[in-house]
């Protein structure tokens, strides 16, 4: 069994340090932080790899976050805040 805890804020990476967004929400689905200040030109995008994307179809297509996604260092997909249990 995996030794990773759902949810837990210790695994995951830290919040960016980006002035432009001073609110952030992980999305566990993509692995990455979101911008969740409503006063940002930034509002609602995903931020990886030190660049802003727009939408989750702009941040599939970049070729790093592909690297990341596919590799063991991809902190997402743990089911914090997930809908459904654990089959059955």
């Amino acid at each position: 069994m995996a030794g990773t805890l759902s949810g837990c804020s210790d695994d995951l990476p830290p919040k960016p340090n980006d002035k432009s967004c001073r609110d952030w929400e992980w999305d566990d689905d993509q692995g990455v932080w979101q911008c969740d200040d409503s006063h940002s030109s930034h509002y609602g995008h995903y931020f990886y790899g030190g660049s802003y994307y727009r939408n989750k179809s702009s941040l599939l297509k970049s070729s790093s976050y592909k690297s990341y996604k596919s590799s063991s260092s991809f902190k997402g997909g743990f089911g914090s805040g997930s809908k459904g249990g654990f089959g059955g």
